[in-house]
């Protein structure tokens, strides 16, 4: 009896830490979409490079960071949740230290050069870890 209760007990655990990630990394995702469009939001539209939207630009950015430094990489998926943190910061980083001074500066087309750039294919890969790190 008392090894079908520590049966139980080991099973319960499982099911709690899989749950536990189970659409963390989406929920992620969709952040980092966030920031990305906030940053696109602004370069399509010059009424939308305010003070206010630097800021909210700024905070949704942040937010993922936030988020992706109180995560846990599921047991095994180590080295695929540190290349999303590497991915994450060298995407945010270029953000804010090219694409959106860039844009600010109205340099539109030098802006857009590197979002559909680096910044895509970094977006790519964000959201392809994502789902990896998801399953």
């Amino acid at each position: 009896m008392k090894k079908l209760m520590n049966g139980f007990l080991i099973f319960g655990f499982l099911v709690t830490s899989v749950s536990i990630n189970a659409g963390e990394f989406a929920d992620l995702k969709a952040k980092i979409g966030g920031a990305r469009d906030a940053a696109i939001s602004m370069l399509k539209d010059k009424n939308k490079r305010g003070v206010e939207q630097q800021k909210s630009a700024k905070e949704i950015a942040e937010s993922v960071t936030i988020s992706l430094n109180k995560m846990i990489p599921p047991s095994g998926k180590e080295a695929i949740f540190n290349e999303l943190r590497e991915t994450w910061m060298a995407f945010k980083k270029t953000r804010e230290e090219e694409v959106i001074p860039l844009i600010l500066e109205g340099k539109e087309d030098s802006a857009r050069k590197i979002a559909e750039s680096i910044q895509k294919e970094r977006l790519k890969k964000l959201y392809d870890l994502c789902d990896e790190l998801d399953k």
